[in-house]
């Protein structure tokens, strides 16, 4: 049986779909992925996989380039023949699953957030959202990362086969819980793309109040700059503002650092710097918004903040900053626990193993009338 993962980058593919790809290999499922190439294809090749160069315009709308990506996969398809196609992220999620309809190829897609071209209600978002129901109209399964996607895709009939599950998850081995920090020095780590919907803005204007007041604290930012922040974190930093430690493929070791991470999006699926963040046993601060709030126990583990409120985020910061040694240790270890019972990533790989045998059980049935 040929499954192809179609997905516009490797390292999410790496990095939050291993385990599932382990288990199908496990299985017997000769896997195919369909994917720009990246820093991680040879490790995904040492896995099992066989590569398929594909080029994904991410965030551009340059109607060739997507006309392209359409046509590569219908020749994909037409080659490789897969009984079964999964699709992670928005253009693989529309075209990939157009190509399915039309093949009457049986696919799972993943929707992992909204996102604000969704939200803006303008033209283009109109025109995404046509083109999205069309493609998930016949989907086997769609998997939704949040209550919200899931509410948002039934009310607006994208598909009667819905099932939420808790984000991508978090492999809590690999992500073990570390020894809180225990020093004089409170570090607060900001992780993600330097982009406005991120919260950047407010997580620099907060480090300068919070700098000014006090002098025993640290305000860290890794990730790389999909906008143009560049310059001004340069500046900060000789100011002493803030500490860019520039970009990594393993963000362990800035975790086991951080006494506490903030993350003020605007718009998740389901944050997996928070989970991993919550699985080293770290107490997290991120905006009230689906795809965030719940990976925390507000007062519990962390602490949710108003989306875009920087002076409600740097309360929840002072608010941090009192609890003894002990409570912020303590605040880590309820994320923790949390996320073994409620994001452990064996909950993702069990519900896509439950619907993949269902569909390949249904194939198997029809093969044999």
């Amino acid at each position: 049986m040929k499954i192809l993962i179609l997905i516009n980058n490797d390292l999410g593919l790496y990095n939050l779909r291993k385990e599932l790809i382990v288990k199908l290999i496990e299985e017997k499922f000769e896997i195919y992925i369909s994917l720009p190439n990246g820093k991680k294809i040879e490790e995904l090749k040492k896995l099992g996989c066989k590569y398929i160069e594909t080029d994904i315009d991410r965030r551009g709308i340059n109607p060739i380039n997507d006309l392209k990506l359409v046509l590569k996969y219908k020749k994909i398809c037409k080659q490789i023949k897969p009984d079964l196609v999964l699709t992670y992220t928005i253009k693989p999620n529309i075209y990939g699953g157009l190509i399915c309809r039309i093949k009457h190829i049986p696919y799972i897609a993943n929707i992992t957030g909204l996102g604000s071209s969704v939200e803006k209600n303008n033209l283009l978002s109109k025109l995404i959202i046509k083109m999205y129901k069309m493609a998930l109209k016949k989907a086997e399964c769609v998997f939704c990362q949040n209550n919200k996607i899931y509410n948002f895709l039934k009310k607006n009939k994208f598909n009667n086969n819905l099932e939420t599950i808790p984000g991508s998850g978090v492999n809590t081995k690999f992500f073990s819980l570390k020894e809180y920090p225990n020093n004089n020095t409170q570090t607060f780590m900001f992780i993600g793309r330097m982009m406005k919907e991120k919260g950047i803005r407010e997580y620099i204007e907060a480090a300068k109040v919070i700098r000014k007041k006090y002098h025993n604290v640290k305000f860290k930012i890794l990730g790389f700059f999909e906008e143009d922040y560049k310059e001004e974190i340069e500046n900060l930093q000789k100011e002493g503002i803030v500490e860019y430690c520039g970009e990594t493929l393993d963000v362990r070791k800035f975790l086991e650092e951080a006494n506490c991470v903030i993350l003020p999006s605007y718009h998740e699926g389901t944050s997996n710097v928070l989970l991993e963040s919550a699985s080293t046993g770290r107490p997290i601060i991120a905006s009230n918004i689906p795809g965030c709030k719940e990976a925390i126990d507000d007062e519990e583990s962390g602490y949710v903040f108003e989306v875009k409120n920087t002076e409600d985020l740097i309360q929840k910061i002072e608010k941090f900053l009192k609890l003894s040694y002990n409570q912020k240790k303590e605040m880590g270890l309820k994320g923790r626990k949390k996320m073994e019972k409620e994001f452990d990533r064996n909950i993702i790989v069990n519900a896509y193993l439950q619907q993949i045998n269902k569909i390949m059980g249904g194939k198997e049935n029809g093969k044999r009338n």
